[in-house]
């Protein structure tokens, strides 16, 4: 076949990219969607010893990831509560303890629960569940089921509470 219409090497490469990124992105797709009703499972069963969480819920966290996760206003938005003295940090909370100092007052295992999901120790707490999908009340129909942390969320504020020393 000859003429304008005749595919070329270089029109069928395109056309042949465009397809792979195209499956690429809806094989993504189907596993991000499938993605929360696997943590919402894995959130179930945490396994809680005394007064934490001795296994991580993920890979080993990255402090600079736990860091910026911990300044941003969402998902954890843990400074409207706590207080951290940071040079990032214009305001803070005073409604729960100070991070400043965590990771001497407490071990991994213990942070990793109360990020988690603080309410096993303390019924009564404000904080929030991070990583709870069962028992909340007044939930979005939208959020129901799924954590507000993934694990490797998690596991990235543990290892940065970790160094507030």
């Amino acid at each position: 076949m000859s003429g304008p219409n005749a595919p070329t090497g270089n029109r069928f490469s395109l056309h042949k990219r465009v397809l792979q990124r195209l499956l690429q992105r809806q094989l993504l797709a189907a596993i991000w969607c499938a993605m929360p009703y696997t943590v919402a499972a894995q959130a179930a069963e945490i396994a809680v010893l005394g007064d934490g969480i001795a296994q991580p819920l993920a890979e080993p966290g990255d402090a600079r990831r736990g860091r910026a996760l911990l300044l941003s206003r969402d998902p954890a938005n843990c400074v409207l509560c706590h207080g951290l003295n940071d040079p990032a940090v214009r305001f803070s909370g005073n409604l729960a303890p100070p991070l400043d100092g965590a990771g001497s007052r407490l071990t991994a295992a213990q942070l990793r629960l109360r990020v988690a999901d603080s309410s096993r120790l303390n019924p009564d707490t404000i904080m929030p569940a991070y990583f709870k999908t069962e028992g909340l009340r007044e939930v979005a129909s939208s959020y129901r089921g799924k954590p507000v942390l993934t694990p490797q969320q998690v596991e990235d504020l543990v290892v940065y509470l970790s160094t507030l020393r």
